[in-house]
């Protein structure tokens, strides 16, 4: 069984988009991550050597998306996948990035990219 660390709504303003006035004026986005892992190590251990510190994860992942702009989301949701998957602990991922204020012509309450990610097998 697979343990879970949920970080939920992280936040930053980031220039993605592939309208000029997006790349240009910026705008929020949204971040979901589930990082797959054991957790059994911490549990027995008390110390967050032997996890993912939750805390500078949080930062990798508003600095990707405050980051270099992309066209997608799809794009963006994998570079945060990449990142999850550099911690040699997490074996899956599982990433949403929103974008609330995407440049949709009709009344909407969001759109968002998920995608699922997991180490290759060596």
């Amino acid at each position: 069984m697979t343990d879970r660390i949920t970080l939920t709504g992280i936040r930053a303003t980031g220039h993605h988009g592939v309208y000029d006035e997006e790349r240009r004026e910026g705008q929020e986005f949204v971040a979901d991550v589930e990082l797959g892992l054991s957790l059994r190590a911490a549990a027995a251990s008390d110390d967050v050597a032997d996890t993912v510190h939750y805390g500078e994860f949080a930062d990798e992942v508003a600095a990707i998306l405050s980051g270099d702009p992309v066209n997608l989301l799809e794009t963006l949701a994998e570079r945060i996948a990449e990142a999850a998957l550099r911690h040699p602990l997490v074996q899956t991922a599982v990433v949403t990035v929103h974008k609330p204020g995407a440049p949709i012509t009709v009344p909407f309450g969001d759109v968002s990219v998920t995608i699922e990610r997991e180490r290759a097998a060596s």
